[in-house]
């Protein structure tokens, strides 16, 4: 039996039947990262990013019986879906450790593979300071499916229930006027916060700019010093009336998160779903962005990980990694192609960057071309006047392959601080190397051949699956055998 605003149970017809039209969904483009040279490009700079919706969004589509669209996949999002069983910092005054290990390249034996991860500082439960959430709901018209309002209000039944009574939430709905459903309350008034969720209706055009302004002025109002202050906006992205244009709505959510108020974007449905709408104003707004295709995902992301989701540990955190030429000629960072930065942007305290939030992960990795290999690139000549490094420096630096460099500032902090570690030249066979990095591997394999990459190399969908299978490991929550799952509904879609 199904009860008020309950959603039936989902099944692989009700995908499909959700997935027929992608007409009017909206997908930034994405440029594939090319290889470059070191002698001509030795750092790579780019910032984390602790997203999961595109991983989520590609299973709605293959369960619905649908290639994914190219511009979908984001592999960085694909990788990062998953935990890798990394170690956490020594000590609680570091947000973060770094892990790193270096192997042959699955589907280009002569490469190597790099995996460069981020494990943060996990918080317990007493460690949580106090929440002022602010629910921003998108109750217009194109909300009505069982999909979308309906899933909403029972996940975000779940994250009530697991709040503390230290907790406050507020609830704002927009459609085409904007309203305060519910003035912030503490949740040791949980029956009127659920209450107000149990009777939400859908109806009208989507003014999104002026319920984002509501929303984050009633964040204001309730500002927590020291504790966590959010908005969480769950919605389909399709904004049609009032503040529309993304520059407007970027500028909105970039000044609220210059005061310390993050956001969190829970994206819902299909059909009109605007996607890059909705990665760019978590980008901007210091924020982290799921998409819910089923309570399964909603309780993951809401409840499993939620002081991920609510908890931000470091804001504006960027890698930098240099490539030593002694021992590589070329690279490419797999994925994040929407998050690179300029060199000098490192360093530069003014430039935004992601955040990582209570026990989020976050996974790179690195196809390396070792010297005296072909680049598939086009190329200039080699450079005729540089200066080679000095010996003592090349000899110092002889055992290393890389350093990856990481800057972050606290949650509410204007200055960054450094941290650098250097990687030695050891390279462990691709059947030699962890569990964890060769599903790893599988995984961003996998989105390779969704975008068609020009560089999957002698890659297929088989070879994932069985690479993803022989690296399976204890798999606890069982998301590694749902993409392995999901990888042999692929196979007939791309071959039929």
């Amino acid at each position: 039996m199904v009860g008020p605003g309950m959603a039936p149970p989902r099944s692989d017809f009700d995908a499909k039947r959700d997935n027929e039209n992608f007409n009017t969904e909206s997908y930034a483009g994405i440029t594939e990262n090319a290889f470059l040279r070191v002698g001509s490009s030795p750092l790579s700079t780019f910032s984390i990013d602790v997203d999961t919706a595109s991983y989520a969004n590609m299973r709605r589509m293959i369960l619905g019986g649908s290639k994914p669209l190219a511009d979908a996949i984001r592999i960085e999002e694909l990788v990062n879906y998953f935990t890798y069983g990394y170690k956490g910092p020594d000590t609680a005054a570091q947000p973060f450790a770094v892990h790193t290990e270096v192997t042959s390249a699955p589907w280009a034996p002569d490469h190597l593979l790099a995996r460069v991860g981020i494990q943060g500082r996990t918080l317990e439960i007493a460690e949580r300071k106090a929440s002022n959430l602010v629910f921003l709901l998108d109750v217009s018209g194109s909300m009505s499916s069982w999909n979308k309002l309906p899933m909403l209000s029972r996940a975000l039944r779940m994250l009530v229930e697991k709040l503390d009574t230290t907790d406050r939430v507020a609830i704002v709905v927009y459609a085409g006027a904007e309203g305060v459903a519910l003035p912030s309350t503490s949740c040791k008034n949980k029956t009127a916060i659920l209450n107000v969720l149990d009777q939400l209706q859908s109806g009208g055009s989507t003014n999104a700019g002026a319920g984002i302004q509501l929303a984050y002025k009633i964040a204001l109002e309730n500002f927590i010093p020291g504790g966590v202050n959010r908005v969480i906006l769950a919605t389909d992205g399709d904004f049609n009336v009032g503040i529309t244009s993304e520059g407007e709505l970027l500028k909105v959510v970039e000044g609220f998160a210059k005061k310390n108020v993050f956001l969190t974007i829970l994206g819902f449905g299909m059909g009109n779903y605007k996607d890059s709408m909705l990665e760019t104003l978590s980008n901007k707004g210091n924020g982290n962005y799921a998409y819910i295709d089923s309570l399964l995902e909603a309780e993951k992301v809401l409840v499993k990980q939620m002081g991920g989701t609510l908890v931000t540990i470091a804001k504006d955190v960027k890698l930098q990694v240099e490539f030593n030429p002694k021992h590589v000629g070329a690279y490419r960072l797999i994925g994040y192609e929407n998050r690179i930065m300029a060199a000098q942007d490192f360093n530069d305290d003014t430039k935004d960057a992601g955040e990582i939030g209570a026990g989020h992960t976050v996974t790179a990795l690195y196809e390396i071309i070792p010297p005296g290999q072909a680049v598939p690139e086009k190329t200039v000549d080699p450079l005729k006047y540089q200066t080679p490094p000095a010996a003592t420096v090349e000899a110092e630096a002889s055992a290393e392959l890389f350093t990856v460099k990481v800057r972050y500032k606290t949650p509410e902090g204007t200055k960054s601080a450094l941290l650098s570690y250097p990687v030695s030249n050891t390279i462990v066979a691709f059947d030699a190397a962890s569990g964890n990095t060769r599903f790893a591997a599988a995984v961003a394999g996998f989105g390779m051949l969704l975008r068609g990459s020009k560089y999957k190399g002698d890659l297929t969908f088989e070879k994932v699956l069985t690479l993803a299978s022989a690296a399976k490991g204890a798999d606890a929550e069982g998301y590694r055998a749902e993409f392995i799952t999901l990888v042999k509904k692929t196979i007939p879609l791309f071959t039929a």
